[in-house]
């Protein structure tokens, strides 16, 4: 009995506080309202009367939800809810149209409403870290002008490909997940500096990270990876982070074997790919959209530079990046995946590719 009084009697003070700072606000008619760490349980009503407030703080609280009195605040950018209570996203965002900022770390969400968020249209900052979160919904697309997204320390499983629609996003964080890829359209975000992915389960990069020319950090540290894409020093990183991963091992083998069969589609594919190239090549298959479909998959022999059609051979190069990016592992030698078109090229000498052996 005795702690359920001292209880409200914190809470009745708490919430007396808080009243009490807003009235000063809507007497100075305030723009910024700071009611951080005053142990609310609920956000009191007058707020909504803050017609001015652009900037609104209620981390550190017990909050779990707000009131719809908050739809008033037609001029608020920023809204910080940090380390409260929420298992869901309040309903009255939906009418914060003007929200650039909002804070919604270390609370309980487990999922975020799909008809909340695709409301949020003008917003490009969204921290969502330390959460419940399993995955993220495809209508997260919506937050077109959106910047800076991180949801690091959450349980996600996968990354929805629609997320790479967000042309103005810069960074992406999403450190501590349980993460085993990176979805194939990762390429379409073309303004992407910082990409942090590490602590994750992630065993393949996918190529398409290698046309990002405006990525400056990539850190990949503490997943799964055994090698890198093919076009890695493509990529004008500053800073680059990949310890605490299997990665592969110099280990000189050869082999005996010089002759393969080759599909039949194989051989026509290599011989369309390697005697018509760039518009040439879409002009010939212009009325056959499934050939070029097939052909768009092509890769490039590391030896002899022609075309092929399916991965022959599986090989890796050894690159020292210590000249050529900012990296504060003691091991600068990494592996990059190369593709070779044919045993005869693979035991060619004088190139510096490896075999992978699957033990």
């Amino acid at each position: 009995m005795r702690t359920g009084s001292v209880s409200l009697e914190t809470g009745r003070r708490a919430g007396e506080m808080a009243d009490t700072l807003v009235l000063r606000a809507l007497r100075g008619n305030a723009k910024h309202l700071d009611l951080s760490g005053k142990k609310l349980r609920r956000v009191p009503k007058a707020v909504g009367r803050l017609f001015e407030l652009n900037r609104l703080q209620l981390k550190n609280n017990l909050i779990s939800d707000l009131p719809a009195e908050l739809q008033a605040l037609n001029n608020l950018t920023e809204l910080n809810l940090g380390n409260n209570s929420f298992e869901a996203l309040p309903e009255v965002l939906k009418h914060l149209r003007q929200l650039r900022k909002l804070h919604l770390f270390d609370n309980k969400l487990e999922a975020l409403s799909p008809n909340v968020l695709e409301c949020l249209e003008n917003l490009t900052f969204l921290n969502l870290n330390k959460n419940k979160l399993t995955t993220l919904p495809e209508e997260i697309c919506r937050l077109a002008q959106l910047k800076y997204l991180t949801v690091n320390n959450n349980q996600l499983e996968s990354v929805p490909s629609k997320l790479c629609l967000l042309q103005h996003l810069c960074e992406l964080h999403l450190a501590h997940n349980k993460l085993k890829s990176l979805p194939h359209d990762i390429g379409y975000l073309t303004n992407l500096k910082k990409l942090s992915v590490p602590r994750n389960e992630i065993q393949v990069l996918p190529e398409e990270l290698c046309v990002l020319r405006n990525l400056k950090v990539l850190d990949v540290a503490g997943n799964q990876l055994h090698i890198f894409p093919t076009k890695l020093l493509y990529l004008k990183l500053e800073e680059f982070y990949y310890e605490q991963n299997p990665l592969l091992e110099k280990d000189l083998i050869t082999s005996t074997q010089m002759n393969e069969v080759l599909t039949l589609q194989e051989i026509t594919a290599r011989y369309i790919l390697n005697g018509l190239s760039g518009n040439s090549l879409s002009e010939a298959l212009e009325h056959y959209p499934e050939a070029r479909k097939i052909l768009a998959h092509a890769s490039l022999c590391a030896v002899c530079k022609r075309s092929f059609l399916n991965t022959w051979l599986e090989c890796v190069s050894f690159v020292d990046l210590a000249k050529k990016i900012s990296i504060t592992s003691p091991v600068h030698v990494v592996p990059i995946r190369a593709l070779l078109c044919s045993y005869k090229c693979f035991n060619e000498s004088g190139h510096q590719f490896y075999g992978i052996a699957i033990p």
